[in-house]
């Protein structure tokens, strides 16, 4: 999975988004994207934990994360897509309203101090 030291070698990357003022002239996305090489970089930053919480406590669908970004780091979109598709038939959309909770049950965030 990734690397066990993904997360203190690589930043955390959000691609943030789009100015208001371009985004109150058109309908396209507010989101900006990340390029397929740091979506790697970032698929880089899963540990390879023993007992990983983000899947039973962390996706609501269940998504096989830690095996997900393993392929995405090693750009095998394909067999990430499949691993997608295996437990969730709408990754595209529910993707994009996902809360994120994974995030906060991550290992990581789970040993720092407030």
């Amino acid at each position: 999975m990734g690397t066990d030291t993904g997360f203190m070698e690589y930043d955390r990357s959000d691609p943030g988004y789009r100015p208001v003022e371009e985004r109150l002239r058109d309908y396209r996305d507010v989101a900006l994207h990340l390029s397929d090489e740091d979506i790697g970089v970032q698929a880089t930053r899963c540990m390879d934990c023993g007992i990983p919480f983000c899947h039973g406590y962390g996706c609501p669908v269940t998504n096989m994360i830690p095996e997900f970004n393993d392929n995405v780091s090693r750009g095998r979109w394909e067999e990430a897509l499949n691993i997608l598709l295996a437990t969730n038939p709408f990754p595209e959309f529910t993707g994009r309203i996902c809360p994120r909770r994974v995030r906060h049950h991550a290992f990581l965030e789970s040993t720092r101090i407030p």
